[in-house]
């Protein structure tokens, strides 16, 4: 009310910036609260990733997903790739542009997934779960191949990829090749059923760089060096 006294704004300029300001508003409490329920286990964004130390990967791929129009088409992601290369940050910083853009986002480590699916089907409680799960317009199903699966696992991660399929997107993230999924799921049968589904409508990318997390190392230990060196070149000043 001040401003518009003193810019001396008329009434349909107030309610404008008024109406504005509050729009704003709701889209932030959305964007907040989505990214609260969404389980994502870090925030950090597309811009956060130093594409300089993987240039394996294709810079127009990634921001040909982060435009959304795979989500919109119902189409998959595949993050491959060995430990620390960055695969994590990749699929949640997707997570993070879903959100925004206002679709239902979940985060969920792969073994962690297996085992609430087997403790709703124990609980007889598997057919709500899996319409939960199906609903998300993101899934981001992390680190498969991490960690043995069973048959039973094997069978029950085929049947929300089959729920899910060609209805909504979902992002995995593996270090294990496709390949090598025979290995995964246990069963030759079930894991060429689950990457038909997956590979249908896909973008698969394959990041062979090295790990993130060897490079900070590095980069922790070198200063530690410099450190250590300047010190001992002032204890002999």
């Amino acid at each position: 009310m001040e401003r518009a006294v003193a810019e001396k704004l008329n009434v349909v300029d107030v309610l404008d910036h008024i109406f504005a300001e509050e729009a704003r508003s709701k889209r932030r409490r959305a964007y907040e609260k989505q990214i609260q329920m969404s389980g994502l286990p870090i925030k950090k964004t597309l811009d956060d990733f130093d594409l300089s130390f993987q240039p394996s990967i294709d810079k127009r791929q990634i921001d040909g997903l982060a435009t959304m129009r795979f989500l919109e088409n119902g189409e998959n992601v595949v993050f491959l790739g060995p430990p620390g290369v960055g695969k994590t940050h990749l699929a949640s910083a997707l997570g993070l542009v879903a959100a925004r853009h206002r679709f239902s986002t979940y985060y969920i480590n792969c073994h962690q997934l297996i085992e609430q699916l087997k403790k709703a089907h124990f609980e007889d409680r598997l057919p709500d779960r899996l319409k939960i799960l199906s609903k998300y317009r993101m899934l981001i199903i992390d680190e498969i191949g991490y960690l043995p699966m069973d048959i039973q696992g094997a069978n029950l991660f085929f049947q929300l990829i089959a729920r899910r399929y060609e209805k909504t997107s979902t992002v995995f993230t593996s270090n294990k090749t496709f390949s090598q999924w025979n290995e995964v799921f246990a069963d030759v049968t079930i894991a060429s059923a689950i990457l038909d589904r997956v590979l249908h409508h896909c973008t698969v990318v394959n990041i062979k760089g090295g790990s993130y997390r060897l490079k900070e190392r590095k980069e922790f230990m070198r200063q530690e060096q410099q450190i250590v060196n300047t010190l001992f070149e002032q204890g002999n000043t």
